[in-house]
């Protein structure tokens, strides 16, 4: 039987781990974010007056249609021409309007790789800018997170890099569908040990990573979790 004493010290023990994780989780957000809020003057602000938005790619696609059909079409995310003007202006357009789009994101990194610029034709702001602000429009996405992290790898950015998809698995907690997603970034970064373990706790939370799990295996760097 647990003493009114031992019951204290048990809540005292749980509050201090508690307020450890938290200290924990804090600093490495204030990590992850340096590099944003050094840059965020530079940036601009998140809402630019007379522009149409901001609005939420995940939570607000209703109001994104309209500038979809304008800017972001086919053809520009594909890169082969602009809509209403250059490629990059379209997508900065896009993400003037949605900081969060992911597609548009998506766009603008293989555009930076296609025409090995930090800021593309015709782009209003540097690639990492526009992280910068979908970072602060909203700092809990995890695939903005998990697209940055892979952005500043392509940059030569490791730590960085490791930093922000850090920040997506702790954000994405018990999201199965988004840890297999950083699992499947951290593969393509060749951390191994990291796409494993979230092979590991994809599967335990009852979802299969085939995809990530083959990867793995062609890699010759899979092994079954232990029981």
């Amino acid at each position: 039987m647990t003493t009114h004493s031992e019951h204290n010290a048990n809540h005292r023990l749980k509050v201090r781990a508690h307020a450890v994780s938290a200290a924990m989780l804090l600093g490495l957000f204030a990590l992850a974010d340096a590099r944003a809020q050094e840059a965020g003057n530079a940036c601009g602000p998140v809402t630019i007056p007379g522009h149409y938005g901001p609005y939420d790619y995940v939570s607000e696609r209703g109001k994104l249609p309209i500038v979809e059909q304008f800017h972001f079409t086919p053809k520009v995310e594909a890169l082969v021409a602009g809509q209403s003007g250059s490629v990059g202006g379209d997508i900065s357009y896009t993400l003037n309007a949605s900081p969060n789009h992911h597609r548009a994101l998506v766009a603008l990194m293989r555009l930076g790789a296609r025409t090995k610029s930090l800021q593309p034709p015709g782009a209003t702001l540097s690639i990492e800018c526009f992280f910068d602000r979908a970072i602060r429009f909203r700092p809990k996405d995890t695939v903005v997170r998990t697209l940055f992290g892979l952005y500043l790898a392509q940059i030569q950015h490791m730590p960085e890099a490791m930093r922000q998809l850090e920040a997506a698995t702790i954000l994405a907690g018990d999201d199965g569908f988004a840890q297999f997603n950083i699992g499947l970034a951290y593969f393509d970064l060749e951390q191994f040990d990291h796409a494993l373990r979230h092979a590991h706790s994809v599967m335990k939370m009852g979802l299969q990573p085939t995809l990530l799990i083959d990867k793995l295996k062609s890699a010759n760097r899979w092994k079954e979790p232990a029981e």
